[in-house]
């Protein structure tokens, strides 16, 4: 057994050789998690959160599954099916009564039309992605499931007679709470004194995917230095490092800068960066506020398909990051 003040760097080891082998299924699995939620938002929370079981489950397999890509769709899937029953169980009987149907905007009616959606049972809605969007064969599809050909030859009959659009919800407006203009005023200014005395003491601040710290002053000396000094490291990316230099060709080596804007009636921050072509969004931050305080910061910088599709929903440029924090094994 590894001494406690060795487990971190062990499990660290660990994972990153775990990421090393699934790293190039999580544009599919995202895309997956896509189609069985809401938003891109609930999409990457089901991708990280599939990600980190499967991680845990792999370690109490004692083997490695023999398809990897069905394989994680069904941590996926389970991780989904659970949490979907579990809010049915908890909503309160009268939580949609008087809710608009009218489409809030084009975009939301579009992406209504095209994503499969709320009528069904999550085993119905995952069966039918898994057979008519990922082309998984029948056998496939249940392995997935945990079920029998059977009951996924009865779930896609009475999906597909099912399905239907979703009415969208209307998006509301309302003025950005005052801590988030605090937040960008502080950040734009290059202030990590003024950024810092923003968060509680018992704040959480993450990098989705890659770090979490705790409390203010592990926050700055990680995650809000790097989110306000990193661009210098981006212009002059080791090839032998974690980056990858293709990706970041062309930026210029000026801060960057935040702006809060409403995205599917939440709040969340862009980050513009500089590049010698204009300028383009690189990452996202959400918080959630207590007062006029942060209690809970998450930065989105190596997420590259929530950022695209993000920025995408905003009708702004963007650029990826890629996945990786770790360099590679030597």
């Amino acid at each position: 057994m590894s001494p406690p003040n060795e487990l971190p760097r062990a499990v660290q080891t660990s994972w990153h050789g775990f990421l090393d082998t699934y790293e190039p299924l999580r544009a599919d699995l995202y895309r997956y998690c896509r189609h069985l939620t809401k938003s891109p938002w609930d999409a990457e929370d089901l991708a990280q959160d599939t990600l980190a079981r499967a991680f845990v489950t792999l370690a109490q397999m004692g083997e490695a599954p023999p398809s990897p890509r069905a394989w994680l769709f069904r941590v996926a899937s389970n991780l989904w099916i659970d949490q979907t029953r579990r809010r049915r169980r908890e909503e309160p009987l009268d939580a949609h009564e008087g809710e608009a149907e009218t489409p809030s905007d084009a975009r939301l009616a579009r992406e209504a039309g095209g994503t499969l959606l709320g009528q069904l049972s999550p085993q119905e809605r995952a069966a039918v992605v898994l057979k008519d969007v990922f082309d998984l064969s029948l056998d496939e599809t249940a392995e997935a499931l945990s079920t029998t050909v059977g009951a996924i030859k009865a779930a896609l009959h009475r999906a597909r007679g099912k399905l239907s659009v979703e009415a969208p919800t209307r998006e509301p407006e309302s003025a950005a709470p005052a801590v988030l203009d605090a937040f960008c005023d502080a950040f734009n200014a290059g202030d990590l004194d003024r950024l810092t005395a923003i968060l509680l003491d018992t704040s959480s601040v993450e990098v989705v995917g890659a770090t979490t710290r705790y409390g203010r002053e592990a926050a700055r000396r990680t995650v809000l230095q790097g989110m306000l000094f990193g661009v210098k490291r981006m212009v002059s990316v080791d090839p032998t490092g974690a980056l990858d230099p293709r990706l970041f060709e062309g930026v210029v080596a000026s801060p960057p800068r935040v702006e809060a804007r409403l995205h599917r009636g939440a709040w969340v921050l862009l980050h513009w960066y500089a590049h010698r072509d204009g300028d383009a969004v690189r990452a996202l931050t959400r918080i959630e506020a207590d007062g006029d305080h942060v209690a809970r910061l998450q930065n989105y910088f190596y997420n590259p398909e929530l950022i695209r599709e993000v920025c995408g929903e905003l009708g702004l440029p963007s650029r990826v990051n890629g996945y990786r924090w770790w360099p590679p094994s030597r």
